[in-house]
């Protein structure tokens, strides 16, 4: 089945259909065992193209410290190992097994056959991925990677359920008796079995919890006639082998579990428990997200909020991507939030307040909502209320207007600073029924000043972080639908966003800052990538996306043609790059006693440092034209 999926992808979308079905043909088809290396990292070509029919391969990379690290997955329809066939260089990256996979194997010789008639084959193959805007991107990560016990400590914080679960799973039937059960999980030496039926999804788990609680416990119990059916507790919890390790820890500390089943594409491969991740955890970071869900008090909380620092510093020396740090920070971010949220609730009912029988959703906004928060966002935040009649409005505002008060004072508490625009759930305007958005929206898309504009460019990136999501989905298909209708507002972002340039005179000479408290000073984020930000949204927007992180939007933007591959890579080593300086700069503030902020001195960076910022500026004055030309053709 993948190999049919090729026929759609870059490059083999160029080939006649004569041509691919040779290629079709000379394939050869191989099944290879789960958690199985196809090939190593620096290990010379096998002489085959990889095309993916069924399961999942893990493509890692060695860490600097000389373990294996997962940046990539590849699944159904996927190919890999190209670019060695035409280079004959060895394989950049290793290829593992997460479950027993199928591959069709397209050989060296008919690859290179069909690249001698239709050269943009190989071309595509051996371009160079890497943009100068990276090249200088990784060196400098590299440089900032700091020794092996910090890497040690900062890995495992991001290994995935793949890396460590147990596989195979110790299973049974649930006509297993009670007698068997426990000899199976004597002889296996495991704390629990998965009870499964005729597929492999799990309908149940036992613990040695379970047999003590409703086998042994109980008096009148037959242990051998009681069945598994009977003992097991039923629809269990279940993840993904994709999963962070803190993702599941704090979803074991959340639900009070101890075995985790994880399970891909409807079939179980594997299974956690707690003491493995507490094996791996680091002592920092994993327990900064598992004591989140434990917390009880807003001093708690902000002192959690004040760790961010030392697992942002601690990821940030490791080499992994900005993106993926900012994406960790933005999950504890969350995580906090949401605590703040629901202790604010319950103080509200201990108050003496009636909740309101209505549907609500707390919704985050702007770089919340697109999972891109750094160490010292404000706040941005609103409330959607289901739809009710003006009569019940009285009821509503009696509880939500304190509520959202004591929320926005008790969230500056912890160490989120209320936002100068008064984008806050404590602002009327950012509180209401789906009617009234949907008139919100409608005015802002038809009469886009510049305040409704700045609104606009804030509110779109909203994600729902508790009560009813519905309203949210409900939410996006108003705005794409006004949107839709009235495409006048993108106009207005456009040129919004394309008012100002990137902070480079004509002889490529820092633009900084004259005069106030930022005097020779210049700012990565509102003179780049803020830019990225907003143009990428913009063509999210027009096309109707669903994705609210910039990287995320980007991808589907590449899917739908808008932007090619080496364009967008070299927008995404940008906004990497600016955002790295930007995050280590928030770190070296923070360090100093200083209130951390997005301005900093070009003369302080080195050399390298400077060519970057410089060439990642280019890169963005680059998309601003694109936006421009694009947006003024279509609209304008």
């Amino acid at each position: 089945m993948g190999i049919i999926h090729l026929r759609e992808t870059e490059p083999f979308n160029h080939l006649p259909e004569a041509l691919f079905q040779e290629l079709r043909e000379s394939a050869i088809k191989k099944v290879f065992a789960a958690n199985s290396h196809i090939f190593k990292q620096n290990d010379p070509p096998t002489g085959f193209l990889y095309v993916i029919s069924a399961g999942m391969i893990e493509i890692t990379a060695a860490t600097p410290g000389g373990d294996e690290m997962v940046v990539d997955y590849r699944k159904e329809g996927h190919f890999l190992g190209g670019t060695p066939i035409f280079t004959g260089e060895p394989y950049t990256g290793g290829a593992r097994t997460v479950t027993e996979t199928s591959c069709f194997l397209i050989p060296q010789a008919a690859l290179k056959k069909a690249a001698h008639d239709y050269p943009q084959v190989s071309e595509y193959f051996t371009s160079v991925v890497l943009t100068r805007v990276r090249s200088l991107y990784a060196e400098i990560v590299k440089e900032h990677t700091s020794n092996a016990i910090t890497q040690m400590e900062a890995y495992p914080f991001k290994k995935r359920l793949s890396e460590i679960m147990s596989s195979p799973v110790e299973t049974c039937p649930p006509d297993s008796s009670a007698r068997e059960i426990a000899r199976l999980m004597a002889e296996k030496e495991v704390g629990s079995l998965l009870v499964v039926e005729n597929t492999s999804v799990p309908v149940g788990i036992i613990t040695e919890r379970d047999l003590i609680e409703r086998v042994l416990s109980p008096d009148a119990i037959n242990y051998h006639d009681i069945t598994a059916a009977e003992i097991m507790t039923p629809h269990p919890h279940f993840v993904t082998p994709e999963t962070y390790m803190y993702e599941a820890m704090t979803y074991l500390t959340a639900h009070q579990l101890r075995h985790l089943p994880v399970v891909d594409n409807g079939q179980l491969v594997g299974i956690v428990t707690l003491r493995d991740l507490t094996r791996y955890r680091s002592p920092k970071a994993m327990l900064l997200v598992g004591s989140v869900g434990a917390e009880t008090t807003l001093e708690g909380l902000a002192a959690i909020k004040k760790e961010i620092l030392t697992v942002a510093r601690t990821l940030l020396t490791e080499a992994h991507s900005t993106p993926e740090v900012m994406e960790i920070v933005s999950y504890i971010q969350h995580s906090i939030i949401k605590k703040t949220y629901r202790i604010c609730f319950q103080q509200m009912l201990d108050e003496g307040y009636r909740r309101p029988t209505i549907r609500h959703c707390f919704l985050l906004l702007g770089s919340g909502g697109r999972r891109e928060m750094l160490l010292n966002p404000d706040q941005n935040n609103g409330f959607i209320f289901a739809d009710v009649g003006d009569e019940r409005l009285a009821e509503i505002e009696d509880f939500f207007v304190p509520f959202s008060e004591k929320l926005v004072a008790a969230l500056q508490r912890v160490g989120y600073p209320r936002c100068a625009g008064q984008v806050m759930a404590s602002n009327p305007l950012w509180r209401g029924r789906l009617s009234d958005w949907r008139r919100r929206v409608h005015d802002w898309v038809q009469n886009p000043d510049s305040q409704k504009v700045s609104n606009a460019s804030i509110f779109f990136d909203f994600v729902p972080l508790d009560g009813d999501s519905n309203l949210a989905q409900s939410l996006h298909e108003i705005v794409f639908a006004e949107i839709r209708e009235f495409t006048g507002l993108l106009c207005r972002l456009l040129a919004r966003d394309l008012r100002d340039k990137v902070p480079l005179g004509m002889l490529g000479r820092f633009l900084l800052e004259k005069s106030g408290e930022q005097k020779g000073l210049l700012s990565v984020k509102q003179g780049g990538s803020l830019y990225i930000v907003d143009c990428i949204r913009m063509f999210a927007l027009e096309k109707g996306l669903p994705e609210t992180t910039t990287l995320d939007r980007l991808s589907s933007l590449v899917e739908r043609k808008v932007f090619t591959a080496e364009t967008a890579e070299h927008i995404k080593a940008a906004l990497e790059a600016l955002n790295f300086l930007h995050l280590r700069n928030e770190i070296q503030q923070l360090e100093n006693d200083q209130r951390p902020d997005h301005f900093l001195d070009p003369q302080q960076l080195s050399k390298s440092e400077q060519e970057l910022l410089k060439e990642s500026f280019h890169a963005v004055s680059k998309l601003q034209d694109a936006t421009r030309r694009h947006f003024a053709k279509a609209y304008l």
